[in-house]
C-alpha cells in the first residue's frame, strides 16, 4: 500500500474527532451537575499560538467547569504546529535538528471532583506528525479513595475497547500505564492505572484507519464508563477525614504532573497555553 507523505487531511479529521468528543464529554458532565442540582456550565477560552519566528502556529479551545460535582474539570482541544527547538526534537519519535517540523492535535482532559469518595481522572488522545505519524493517549483513573468495583468496571471497559484491535494490548498498555503513573520519589502509584500507548504509527491508510479506529474507541470507552462511577458515588457521604485524605493524594498528583508528565514538558516545550497544560492541576491540595 501507498505510503501517506501529507498528512494534513488527516490531521483534520483526528482534529474533527476530538473536538466532536470534546462536546459530548462536556455535555454529559453539565448533565450530571444538573442531577445534582448545580447549573454549573462549562466556559471556553480560545487561544491561539505564535511560533518563534512570529508566524501562525495553530491554536486550541480551554473548556473549564466549576461545579457541585466536579470541583474542577478542564477539556482542551489543540491543533498545533511549527518546530521544535534541536534538543528538544532530539527527544520526539520522526524529529531531529534537521527536521524539526512536526503538527499536533489532540484532546486532554482531567477531572478533579468534590466528593473524595469519587475518582479523579485523566484522558488524552492525540495525532502527531514529524517525518513519521502516529497515535497515542489512554486514560488512567485517580481514586483518593479507591473502590475494587470501581476499578475493575474501568479496566473492564478499557479491555473490551482493546479486544477487537488485539487481544494483548490491554495487558500491554495497562502494564505501561502501571509503569508510567508511578511517582519514583515517592515509590507510589498516581492512581489505579488504566491504559496507556503510543507510537502507534501511521505509514499508510490501512494503519491510520486501525489506529485512529482504536482512539476512538478509548474515547468512546471513557464516555460512557466514567460518568456511571461519577452517579455511582456522588451520592455518598464523607468525612473531614475523607477530605484530608483527598487532598493529601492531590498533592502526590501534582508532583507527578509536574515533575513526571510527558505530556506537560511536550505542551511547555512548544509554546503551548500554560493555563490549559496546567489545567491537570488540582483547585486545592496539601503537604502533610
Amino acid at each position: 500500500m501507498e505510503q501517506v507523505t501529507d498528512w494534513t487531511p488527516y490531521t483534520a479529521r483526528a482534529r474533527d474527532w476530538f473536538e466532536t468528543l470534546r462536546n459530548r464529554i462536556c455535555a454529559e458532565f453539565e448533565a450530571i451537575e444538573r442531577e445534582a442540582g448545580s447549573d454549573a456550565a462549562f466556559t471556553y477560552t480560545p487561544w491561539d499560538r505564535t511560533t518563534d519566528d512570529g508566524s501562525e502556529g495553530g491554536g486550541g479551545v480551554r473548556g473549564v467547569m466549576k461545579g457541585r460535582v466536579f470541583e474542577k474539570v478542564g477539556v482542551n482541544v489543540s491543533t498545533v504546529s511549527g518546530e521544535f527547538a534541536p534538543k528538544f526534537a532530539a527527544t520526539i519519535n520522526g524529529a531531529s535538528a534537521e527536521a524539526p517540523g512536526f503538527t499536533a492535535t489532540g484532546i486532554s482532559l482531567v477531572a478533579h471532583m468534590a466528593n473524595p469518595h469519587v475518582p479523579a481522572v485523566h484522558m488524552n488522545t492525540r495525532f502527531l506528525t514529524t517525518t513519521a505519524a502516529w497515535f497515542g493517549g489512554g486514560a488512567d483513573l485517580n481514586p483518593p479513595i479507591p473502590y475494587a468495583e470501581d476499578t475493575e468496571a474501568f479496566h473492564g471497559a478499557l479491555r473490551a475497547a482493546c479486544q477487537p484491535f488485539d487481544p494483548a494490548w490491554y495487558d500491554r498498555y495497562a502494564k505501561w500505564a502501571d509503569e508510567y503513573f508511578f511517582i519514583p520519589h515517592r515509590g507510589v502509584a498516581r492512581g489505579v492505572g488504566g491504559i496507556f500507548y503510543d507510537h502507534l504509527e501511521c505509514a499508510d491508510d490501512a494503519h491510520w484507519d486501525r489506529h485512529f479506529a482504536f482512539t476512538r474507541a478509548v474515547g468512546e470507552t471513557f464516555l460512557d464508563v466514567f460518568p456511571r462511577l461519577v452517579r455511582r458515588r456522588m451520592g455518598v457521604e464523607w468525612t473531614p477525614a475523607d477530605k484530608q485524605t483527598q487532598l493529601e493524594w492531590r498533592g502526590r498528583y501534582a508532583e507527578f504532573n509536574l515533575v513526571y508528565d510527558r505530556g506537560t514538558l511536550f505542551g511547555l516545550k512548544t509554546g503551548g497555553n500554560v493555563d490549559a497544560i496546567l489545567m491537570s492541576l488540582p483547585p486545592e491540595a496539601v503537604w502533610s
